[in-house]
């Protein structure tokens, strides 16, 4: 095994530092300390979801006990139920779980892959029809981010268009394309820049030429940090890691990089490569 380097990179946009503790020269993997507004985190770290701002069967103290420094929520679940007029109320999603650590919350675009037959694609955004009640709702990159404006989250994911990584053709390069013009959407729709940390989502399926152009250009954009999409979706692990490696390879270094959806027993081990 390599021995692992010592560096003294530090990146800091409030309310966001990322400090690179330990990096390894040959596998790239690194161990990081991210400061956010409730607490540290380190990383690499196993993200746990609370869809609809619970994890089920487990209280919120029984998270701390368990040392969790960061856990997940679901823009789509909760701006439907139960909206973020009552969220906000309750002093943000943070409120709302008596949860005193971080929060990340996603942007509500994969439910285009999960709930692909309830929804539909255009530029202005995503129609969705309920799986509540059947009504039809349109999120746009814009809406999106004002549900977690409201919910108050660390890091927010923008609204990225986004499609199963074993589709192929010219969807890929079309939601890759209109990933880039809904991250300049999200960015000028973010109210609160100065307290919650816009994430940019690296798309372009399994095509390497689309994922590069994809990272040249929302690595143009000052975001906070960065997410790795598009993957762990049902493609070969090394068709996922050529890609995974390849966006690593232009990520800026001293930013935080966020692997999605990554959720086997083994992502623990996976993600220490990084």
């Amino acid at each position: 095994m390599a021995a692992m380097a010592s560096v003294k990179a530090v990146s800091s946009a409030a309310p966001l530092a990322l400090r690179i503790v330990a990096e390894c020269p040959v596998s790239k993997a690194r161990a990081c300390t991210l400061t956010l507004s409730h607490c540290a985190v380190s990383t690499p770290v196993f993200m746990p979801v609370g869809t609809q701002g619970t994890l089920k069967g487990i209280t919120v103290d029984q998270l701390e006990d368990l040392d969790c420094q960061i856990c997940l929520g679901n823009t789509y679940h909760l701006g439907m139920r139960p909206g973020p007029e009552l969220i906000e109320k309750a002093n943000g999603l943070h409120g709302f779980m008596k949860w005193s650590r971080n929060l990340l919350t996603d942007s509500g675009g994969f439910q285009m892959v999960s709930l692909v037959e309830l929804s539909e694609v255009t530029e202005e955004g995503v129609t969705f029809r309920s799986p509540y009640d059947g009504k039809e709702i349109l999120l746009t990159p814009e809406q999106s981010i004002a549900i977690q404006n409201s919910l108050g989250s660390d890091i927010m994911m923008q609204l990225d268009d986004v499609v199963s990584s074993t589709v192929k053709g010219p969807r890929v390069e079309e939601a890759m394309h209109r990933s880039v013009r809904w991250l300049d959407r999200c960015i000028a729709g973010n109210k609160n820049p100065d307290r919650q940390n816009l994430f940019a989502i690296i798309q372009g399926g399994l095509d390497a030429k689309l994922r590069k152009a994809c990272l040249d250009e929302m690595t143009k954009r000052d975001v906070p940090g960065f997410a790795i999409g598009g993957l762990s979706g049902g493609e070969e692990k090394d068709d996922f890691w050529k890609m995974v490696t390849l966006s690593t390879d232009h990520l800026p270094r001293e930013k935080p990089r966020y692997l999605m959806g990554v959720g086997l027993c083994d992502c623990f081990r996976d993600l220490a490569r990084l």
